[in-house]
């Protein structure tokens, strides 16, 4: 459907359909004609790709993955999108529109019964409320996709793609860095929405890592996570304090964190934000092997 990028269209659609705009769904439309042709292009929506996109609105994003895509599988939460989608995106055969809640949907069988043979990415443009569940669910379930290209707001991804080391970084870069490698593609003014939002946003690309640091589900890999959210529990604190405070009831003392810090070859006063992602998981092996 032409101009999907133009305000008034986009309520003469809205306003047949008797749709009304929800705050709790954090819906703001994109309006801005550069931004979902580059979002697509640099996100994998290609011939032989299949794109899962998450949320549609009115469907503009949809509709530019749609045209370079093998096939697009949309979930939207939102059942009163429905009947617009259904105009918006009459021209095109190869999109399939699940009504569902992505936190629920079974995305591997969505990619073993609709994408079947095709290099699967994630193109989406998330509602700000559910940016990091949707993140790491994307990445804690392994699923077959090669890379996830979302709109977030521009502070989560500054988190998000943080450098090793900087102070930028949390519990959050950690995860992401384990499994993917995070790039930041561009920024997106608050200008380029239908309703504008109170912030800006930005588009960030996680490529998805073929091997972890651990193997999947381990020990080791369950530990470090445990790890990574003890060492983020108190901001800006020593790893030694923020660590041996929050697991304290398992029985790991300052002096049992501090004498992994010293085997992982560690400052004893490091902060968490300090360690590369490679220094996190060897103190990690070293706090978990601690009085074995």
């Amino acid at each position: 459907m032409e101009g999907l990028y133009e305000p008034a269209v986009i309520r003469s659609v809205l306003e047949k359909h008797g749709f009304s705009f929800s705050k709790r769904l954090g819906q703001n439309f994109l309006i801005n004609p550069t931004v979902c042709p580059r979002i697509a292009e640099m996100g994998g929506a290609a011939a032989g790709a299949g794109v899962i996109e998450v949320g549609t609105g009115v469907g503009v994003l949809t509709h530019e993955l749609a045209k370079r895509a093998e096939k697009v599988c949309a979930v939207e939460l939102d059942s009163r999108l429905m009947p617009v989608l259904a105009e918006t995106l009459a021209e095109h055969d190869n999109i399939k529109i699940l009504n569902d809640d992505i936190m629920k949907t079974d995305l591997a069988a969505v990619i073993s019964e609709e994408l079947a043979g095709l290099d699967v990415v994630v193109c989406a443009n998330l509602p700000y409320y559910i940016t990091s569940p949707v993140i790491m669910r994307l990445l804690e379930e392994r699923l077959p996709i090669k890379a996830v290209t979302v709109m977030v707001q521009k502070e989560a991804g500054a988190r998000l793609c943080a450098e090793e080391g900087s102070r930028e970084c949390g519990a959050v870069t950690f995860a992401v860095r384990y499994f993917s490698e995070p790039k930041k593609l561009f920024d997106v003014s608050r200008g380029s929405f239908f309703p504008a939002p109170n912030v800006d946003s930005c588009v960030i690309r996680l490529d998805m890592k073929d091997k972890t640091i651990f193997a999947p589900g381990s020990e080791e890999e369950r530990f470090l996570f445990r790890t990574v959210r003890a060492a983020f529990s108190q901001r800006r604190k020593t790893l030694c304090n923020s660590v041996s405070a929050a697991m304290a009831a398992e029985g790991y003392s300052k002096q049992r964190v501090a004498a992994a810090i010293e085997s992982a070859g560690l400052a004893a006063a490091v902060r968490p934000e300090a360690l590369t992602l490679a220094q996190m998981a060897e103190f990690s092996s070293c706090l978990m092997n601690a009085g074995k």
